[in-house]
């Protein structure tokens, strides 16, 4: 997303750092030379970060069971996947103990042996190149600073004492390691519990696996927390920047002459630092103050929340950067509010700075094009639709009934494809069949009556909504929004009393895209639109009790009795 330059929230210049240079795109283009070639992994994304650890546990357990590496040996081996992305620092100490291990122990053969160890040293090799880059980067954010330094700011309301507010950076992540070391140590304690002999050659380094994870989770908030300190306990470097929410509720950093937000430098996590719980004084007086803040943080929430279903980026805030930025940095943002006339707010850091890389940015520069020539595509499909919905109301042949909608094709397969994954657990036996089965027959019976006979249905007065019990209704006047992103079709209302309605469906845009197809979501989305806006494309009649739709809970009971008696009674 471009912003003008007149949408940029600016900071009160009185609360800028005297002396604080803006990072131009002339600096900021030095900093991002330092970066490391873009084969390096520098950023993980979401689904990269959970499957490291997995496949670190399953590579263990094949080293332990088919290589006869010790479980410690298998696990260390192993670990070196998730410390390559995650913990370069732990990977530049422990390859070398790594590859002594390949070398001395374990029945493997000379070529796997090779292997190994030519791939240790490749991931060495690469923490090298990486750890290297970030001394390039730091040293061209100080130059970028010129040596002006200030002390970090406090939240608004935390009172005077010290510049740099409470350091609790890491909290999260030393009570998450702990219980992970304290998880791998049980199941390594309780390896010979398990039925099968496979099962027991496994769970060893998979329990040495897991209390490697904990450890270095531990690690990274020891990390984190002396970072935060050290940021806090001295004046730090200043830059002017500017800042932004994307669509995954990251911060966005761009440079301080980058006003159409065109080229992010870094991004990194960050939260709101509130000092309100620090104000122990004048509680009654401040009874009112608070709910009204209160509130606001409800329209705030309801509003980041639907930016990130829209995958909207947030608005281009000027802000002032105090750290000095590089690849698993730790900064302080003190930036303009999201909205105009409202005081600067202090983010602090809750995950380490992400260099965005040449490559990442020329991805996702063309996945933003793919996706706006998608959206224009999908788009004129969705007025043809609409227009179709127009005609046949304000037509010479105009439709007394009522319009229904109802789940079809892709509701169905959804379900389908969820049916196909359960042969795979049907052949356990024991308390564990028992247990997910009952448990999958009752969920079952609460969703999937929903999911493949939903129904809505317009007429004059509004849209009703199926359901287990009594149909829903909503008033024309009351619908806020009719949407339909990704594979979600949603119906929002200003009511606070009504639930959102929702439902969901596989996708393949590109297939939608090659084909000029229009998924049944995007056509039952344009249609209620052209209703909701038009009044005359609106039914002209009442829609009786059975149209409405009946309760779908006998579905429900039916399909968890039928569950229930396979589960129990089925070999």
């Amino acid at each position: 997303m471009s912003t003008d330059s007149a949408e940029v929230l600016r900071l009160p210049g009185a609360v800028i750092p005297q002396g604080c240079r803006s990072w131009d795109a002339e600096q900021a283009g030095r900093w991002t030379r330092g970066l490391p070639p873009g084969w390096v992994p520098v950023r993980a994304r979401t689904s990269v970060f959970v499957a490291l650890p997995l496949v670190a546990t399953a590579g263990a357990g094949l080293l332990h069971r088919s290589a006869g590496l010790p479980a410690w040996a298998a696990a260390l081996v192993a670990l070196h996947v998730v410390w390559l992305v995650l913990r370069p620092e732990a990977a530049l100490v422990l390859v070398p103990f790594a590859v002594a291990v390949v070398s001395t122990l374990g029945d493997l053969a000379w070529p796997v042996r090779l292997g190994l160890t030519a791939a240790l040293v490749a991931v060495w090799v690469v923490v090298v190149l990486r750890l290297a880059a970030r001394k390039r980067q730091r040293a061209a954010g100080l130059e970028a600073a010129g040596g002006v330094s200030a002390e970090v700011p406090r939240a608004p309301g935390a009172g005077a004492g010290g510049g740099g507010g409470r350091a609790e950076r890491g909290t999260f992540l030393l009570w998450s390691g702990l219980v992970t070391v304290v998880a791998g140590g049980a199941l390594y304690a309780t390896a010979g519990l398990w039925d099968l002999a496979e099962d027991r050659q496994v769970v060893p380094a998979a329990g040495w696996c897991l209390a490697g994870l904990g450890l270095t989770v531990l690690f990274s908030a020891v990390s984190a927390r002396r970072r935060a300190v050290g940021l806090r306990g001295a004046p730090a470097p200043v830059l002017r920047v500017l800042v932004r929410e994307n669509g995954d509720v990251e911060t966005e950093v761009f440079a301080a002459d980058d006003l159409a937000a065109l080229r992010p430098l870094f991004t990194v996590s960050t939260i709101e630092v509130d000092g309100r719980a620090d104000d122990d004084e004048d509680d009654e007086d401040d009874e009112d103050q608070d709910e009204t803040e209160d509130d606001a943080d409800d329209e705030s929430l309801r509003e980041l929340i639907s930016r990130i279903d829209d995958e909207r980026a947030g608005p281009l805030r000027e802000a002032v950067l105090y750290g000095t930025p590089y690849d698993g940095a730790e900064v302080v943002f003190l930036a303009a509010a999201d909205k105009a006339g409202e005081p600067p707010v202090v983010e602090a850091s809750v995950g380490p700075v992400r260099p965005v890389t040449a490559l990442a940015y020329r991805w996702r520069a063309r996945t933003e094009r793919g996706k706006a020539l998608q959206e224009a595509r999908q788009e004129e499909l969705r007025g043809a639709a609409a227009a179709v919905v127009v005609a046949e109301r304000t037509g010479p042949k105009v439709a007394a009934g009522v319009r229904k909608w109802r789940a079809g094709w892709a509701d169905w397969f959804a379900v389908g494809l969820v049916l196909l994954f359960l042969p795979v657990y049907w052949e356990d036996s024991g308390w564990w069949r028992y247990g997910y089965g009952l448990a999958a027959t009752a969920v079952a019976a609460l969703m999937v009556p929903r999911r493949i006979c939903w129904r809505v249905t317009a007429d004059r007065e509004g849209l009703w909504f199926n359901g287990l019990g009594a149909a829903r209704h909503l008033a024309w006047e009351h619908v806020r929004a009719v949407e339909c992103e990704g594979a979600r079709l949603r119906i929002h209302s200003r009511q606070a009393s009504f639930e959102e309605w929702r439902v969901a469906s596989p996708r393949w845009p590109w297939l939608e895209a090659r084909f000029g197809l229009l998924h049944p979501y995007e056509r039952t989305a344009a249609e209620i639109t052209a209703m909701w806006r038009d009044p005359e494309a609106r039914p002209a009649g009442p829609a009786d009790a059975r149209q409405r739709g009946r309760a779908l809970w006998p579905i429900g009971i039916a399909i968890g009795v039928v569950g229930a008696a396979a589960v129990l009674f089925l070999p």
